[in-house]
């Protein structure tokens, strides 16, 4: 089962992608919590010491700021669920290191050949939802809002489930509702 789950900045969607994971979960699985964020400022380390703080012993974090279809191909000999946050930081990281759109294209081919192998991995992405507003003066910023974009169409046409989640309230896109089983 593929999902990706969608919202704007602090809109509830890593809570509800944790919750619904550690749900589906068998008892003594431990779940994979792939870390795209990077400690670049002050700020930044301080949100992901809070955030490994949070995850405490219920998940196995990795953390793999570029290459993030590697990292999905070596966890799948885990057969655990694995929780991929988020993926516009992940975007934003391969753009300023200039190998957008080579990892976009990884991770596609990645999914597509899991797929061809008749493999649906257990795997949640969770991401910013970004076209809704205004399009951007600068050129990186509307790199950005195109990439994430294009990606979100791309999975959404991959996944099984997509939600949306608005104040806290996942709305479901594609599929039924994510923990719902």
């Amino acid at each position: 089962m593929m999902q990706l789950i969608l919202g704007g900045a602090r809109s509830g969607k890593s809570r509800l992608a944790e919750q619904s994971v550690l749900s589906l979960c068998q008892v003594h699985e431990k779940p994979v919590y792939l870390a795209t964020g990077a400690a670049g400022d002050d700020e930044m380390q301080s949100r992901i010491a809070k955030h490994r703080h949070d995850r405490a012993d219920q998940w196995r974090t990795v953390e793999e700021p570029v290459q993030l279809a590697r990292a999905l191909a070596n966890l799948l000999d885990d057969n655990s669920w694995v929780l991929v946050d988020c993926l516009t930081l992940w975007i934003s990281n391969c753009l300023h290191a200039g190998c957008w759109p080579q990892q976009r294209d990884l991770l596609l081919l990645e999914i597509d050949r899991q797929l061809a192998l008749g493999n649906t991995p257990s795997w949640v992405f969770v991401s910013n939802e970004v076209g809704s507003g205004v399009v951007p003066l600068g050129q990186l910023s509307r790199e950005f809002v195109d990439a994430s974009g294009w990606l979100h169409q791309a999975l959404a046409e991959r996944c099984n489930q997509v939600t949306l989640v608005v104040a806290g309230l996942p709305m479901s896109l594609k599929g039924e509702p994510i923990g719902s089983r």
